[in-house]
């Protein structure tokens, strides 16, 4: 199995002139039109990684969503950032790009000869998430040799007096890729001497090989276009190796409680509740 180390993500202080981003670089806001929301990972990904994010925010009036994939370019040497992903950043070439829908985002695949690799692990995780139960004793999502912790692959509900009935949505995979609390990710997998696949992930779920041959002797950086109905994005944290303290410590409270709004009823610092309460 390919090791991937944990790195603190980050956008990339190059961007749409349309995107504001945090104090801490990990949330990006389209402040204006539906255009110029294109941002990009701070530094390359290393292969295996995901980069990650979660859709915060949505503006309505708007046609067209969400847009990531990967690019060659080092947004630090773009003369100017495209005001699009698609078409204008892949007209540039070396760079591929994908819309998110809110239907039929996952690539249907023909059998490779033999019945090798591809068309195998998309109908294995298939399976996987029709089965709620089977989809979270499984601690990894699987792609080829790549194993992606599945802990903060699946969004959750804000707590509320019906968090509990779109947790139930979540864990069936039933949010749509394009809703609030909907979590994101693109990660490319190294399929032989300097080519590589790029996989979309969607709420726990690969979608299979959205773009096949990618030349990897150059670094690849994610991008992630904050277009047209979708607002705001964060990016999620991905822990690969142990896990931390804090989400041990978060693993456990949730095991031993009812419902997250029981939370408020310990006495626990604030900013752990909130922890338990949105991770």
């Amino acid at each position: 199995m390919a090791v991937v180390e944990d790195r603190f993500m980050q956008f990339h202080p190059v961007h749409g002139v349309n995107v504001r981003l945090d104090n801490s670089e990990t949330q990006a806001t389209r402040v204006e039109s539906f255009a110029n929301g294109v941002c990009f990972s701070k530094h390359p990904l290393l292969p295996g990684e995901i980069f990650l994010i979660e859709i915060e925010d949505k503006e309505l009036g708007w046609c067209g969503h969400l847009r990531i994939g990967l690019t060659a370019h080092d947004p630090g040497r773009l003369d100017v950032v495209p005001e699009y992903s698609l078409p204008d950043l892949v007209d540039l070439g070396n760079s591929w790009v994908f819309a998110i829908t809110r239907n039929h985002n996952k690539v249907v695949e023909e059998e490779e000869a033999g019945g090798e690799a591809g068309g195998r692990v998309l109908a294995e995780d298939s399976m996987l998430n029709s089965n709620p139960s089977t989809f979270f004793t499984k601690s990894h999502l699987l792609i080829e040799n790549i194993r992606i912790p599945r802990d903060k692959l699946v969004g959750r509900s804000r707590p509320g007096r019906f968090s509990h009935i779109l947790d139930d949505l979540y864990k069936t995979n039933a949010l749509p890729p394009t809703a609030r609390r909907s979590r994101v990710g693109v990660l490319f997998v190294p399929r032989g001497q300097g080519i590589a696949d790029m996989h979309i992930i969607i709420n726990g779920e690969d979608m299979g090989a959205s773009a096949k041959g990618i030349p990897t002797q150059q670094p690849l950086y994610a991008v992630v276009d904050v277009f047209a109905a979708t607002k705001c994005v964060r990016i999620v944290q991905v822990e690969y190796g142990f896990s931390s303290l804090q989400t041990l410590c978060r693993k456990t409270i949730q095991k031993h409680i009812v419902h997250r709004m029981a939370l408020d009823w310990l006495e626990l610092p604030e900013i752990l509740k909130n922890y338990c309460k949105y991770e």
